[in-house]
């Protein structure tokens, strides 16, 4: 017999270039030291480097058996790569956090069939701010960015209506928008 988490998991979305890791690493830092809240470092089939978001870098059969050890609370596979959230998920949520996580949209349902008590935040930008963003991160070339910036993201399951956080603006006023946010809902 399995009791549903007291936690609540916030689930941050949103395409390529809106400052998602921006955010949460802000909000991690104007937060630390406050024990309502804990920030999960997704596991990633990618190398670790500077450029890239804070993740735990995981080689491809690593992250097989990983999963089939059920040691992630929650994976799925999204630009070629495969991402989790670690099984320590479930541990924070059950000790009542609020547990903060980067995913993609493609993930948010099967989220939401996990975790009954999940927000979902969504962050945007405005597209010219989004393109400058990705062509400093230097992962991509011109064409690869305009193509990601054509993409139409994943729909969110019908009856979602995520808070959106608008990260057109300062990195400072998108963070403490995006901390508001976070203790608003571990106040609910």
């Amino acid at each position: 017999m399995s009791t549903l988490p007291t936690g609540v998991l916030v689930l941050v979305v949103g395409p390529s270039g809106v400052g998602k890791d921006t955010l949460i690493e802000g909000a991690r830092k104007a937060l630390e030291g406050d024990g309502r809240f804990s920030f999960v470092r997704r596991l990633v089939t990618r190398p670790a480097d500077a450029g890239f978001e804070d993740h735990v870098s995981l080689e491809a059969a690593e992250f097989a058996a990983a999963a089939a050890a059920g040691r992630f609370a929650l994976s799925w596979r999204a630009h070629g790569l495969d991402y989790a959230l670690p099984i320590g998920v479930d541990t924070d949520l059950a000790l009542g956090r609020v547990v903060i996580a980067n995913i993609s949209r493609h993930a948010v349902g099967a989220a939401l069939a996990r975790y009954p008590r999940c927000r979902i935040v969504e962050i945007s930008a405005e597209i010219s701010l989004r393109a400058e963003r990705l062509a400093r991160r230097g992962r991509e070339d011109r064409d690869q960015i305009a193509a990601r910036l054509a993409r139409e993201g994943a729909i969110l399951p019908e009856g979602v209506a995520p808070l959106v956080i608008d990260n057109s603006s300062s990195a400072a006023a998108g963070i403490a928008a995006f901390a508001m946010a976070l203790r608003a809902i571990a106040g609910e």
